[in-house]
């Protein structure tokens, strides 16, 4: 099985972290994987997007054109990528920041208030990894034990404390009806 999955946002929201942690998800159950950042010179602020693949079978590219599953963190975001996901696919859209609606029938589209959810539960900056918290939920194309090991790898010893902070985010995600 292959999912080719398009994160994209504003800089500075975690785009690249969340992709960094589905990449180290794949390699914790030993697939295939390619992460491929992208974004603007401007950095925080700026657009930037993350194609990720996890497979089981090697990869060709590491460019995700039509993605299986596609994050959106922002309005600009929506607007570029919504019609590029494969039919069958699904998008999971902050729509604490996203008011666009989309007409397709053909996609499963879950809305969460990621951004504001972060900030009520004192976890500013925690709206990408509630985004993943659903992903998982409604997806499976990870599991829970990948995550947190992905997290607790990817967080540095000196930000240790944030590994807590992270998986009630995951929790979060994976708790939102």
């Amino acid at each position: 099985m292959t999912s080719e999955i398009q994160l994209a946002g504003f800089g500075g929201q975690g785009i690249l972290f969340a992709g960094k942690v589905l990449a180290y998800c794949g390699m914790m159950a030993d697939r295939e994987v390619s992460w491929l950042p992208s974004y603007g010179p401007e950095m925080r602020g700026g657009t930037c997007n993350c194609s990720v693949t996890l497979s089981d079978e090697p990869i060709g590219s590491p460019t995700v054109y039509t993605p299986d599953i596609l994050i959106v963190m922002n309005e600009p975001s929506f607007l570029k990528f919504i019609d590029n996901v494969r039919p069958g696919g699904c998008a999971f859209v902050d729509s604490t920041l996203v008011d666009s609606k989309t007409d397709r029938t053909d996609i499963d589209v879950y809305e969460i208030p990621a951004t504001s959810m972060a900030e009520e539960n004192g976890l500013k900056g925690g709206a990408n990894i509630i985004i993943l918290g659903m992903l998982l939920k409604k997806t499976g194309i990870i599991t829970l034990e990948e995550i947190e090991a992905a997290i607790r790898k990817i967080v540095p010893p000196a930000k240790a404390q944030l590994i807590e902070n992270n998986m009630k985010a995951v929790s979060l995600g994976y708790d939102f009806s």
